[in-house]
């Protein structure tokens, strides 16, 4: 080897030393400021934590203490009726469209689909209160879990979609060869095979809208009462948030950041649970 070419490979070494390091100093950057928010977070607001702060009602203003139970069984309240609106609408579509591949109705689903997925979630909720809260007027549940539900919609689509194509055609061919109705083949073979999936698309859905603040602002608008009629107003997590923090009063803003405390650390476990469920739960056959 003469030295252009030892010269050309010190290069090549160089460069590719250079680029190494230069992912690894990247992808550490990237994960400083997440770890700096929880640091920070942690240290604000597991101070406010404690049994009174998660089993009480809010005080009134001027009066110290009080809890956030109203806004944890709120937010429960919220996240499982849109759960119960969107996962059905959900996967019928994600099931219609591994199984329709071309089509007007699949284009026009599928791009519904990305559209949705790109509107502001504000928008949502100014959409669910036209739907809802002037024609029944009132602000309520129903209407704040609605705008959360279209929220949902696009993510569960795509999972259900995606997961069911990766289930081998042999399946379904087996299936009505021998004899099955075909509606039985997709409901007792084809979704089984997928609802790994599924569920961790789910998951993923359900993370993205437990931090969501802008659509019940204008829907379930909040209350300092505990609520379980998902006709009248109800108080999220979220919604104590801003509020507390937008706030004039002390005890507030240390409210405020318990409150940031638990919904981070709820939207943190739903998203590990929906990591480990990908990578454990992948379709095998």
């Amino acid at each position: 080897m003469d030295n252009n070419q030892r010269d050309k490979c010190n290069i090549r070494f160089l460069i590719n030393k250079l680029m190494k390091y230069s992912i690894y100093l990247f992808t550490f950057a990237s994960i400083i400021p997440l770890a700096l928010i929880l640091i920070y977070l942690i240290k604000q607001g597991i101070s406010s934590i404690n049994w009174q702060f998660i089993t009480q009602l809010p005080k009134p203003i001027g009066e110290q203490g009080g809890g956030v139970l109203n806004a944890i069984i709120g937010t429960i309240i919220l996240i499982v009726l849109s759960t119960i609106i969107s996962v059905p609408i959900g996967i019928k579509a994600g099931i219609y469209l591994s199984e329709v591949k071309t089509g007007k109705l699949a284009y026009l689903l599928r791009l519904s689909t990305d559209i949705l997925q790109g509107i502001p979630s504000i928008v949502l909720g100014v959409i669910a209160y036209l739907w809802l809260v002037k024609p029944m007027k009132a602000f309520s549940a129903l209407s704040g879990s609605v705008a959360l539900a279209i929220m949902m919609l696009p993510m569960i689509i795509a999972s259900t979609e995606e997961t069911l194509k990766l289930v081998p055609y042999s399946l379904k061919e087996a299936a009505l060869a021998l004899g099955v109705p075909y509606y039985k083949t997709i409901l007792k073979v084809i979704l089984p095979a997928g609802m790994s999936g599924i569920l961790t698309g789910v998951l993923l859905a359900v993370a993205r809208i437990a931090g969501e603040t802008a659509p019940l602002l204008f829907t379930a608008f909040g209350s300092p009462y505990l609520n379980f009629n998902p006709l009248h107003p109800i108080n999220a997590l979220p919604l104590v948030v801003f509020n507390y923090a937008s706030s004039p009063y002390p005890n507030w803003w240390h409210q405020a950041w318990g409150a940031s405390f638990l919904l981070t650390m709820m939207v943190l476990i739903l998203n590990l649970a929906a990591k480990t469920g990908a990578s454990r739960w992948k379709v095998k056959f």
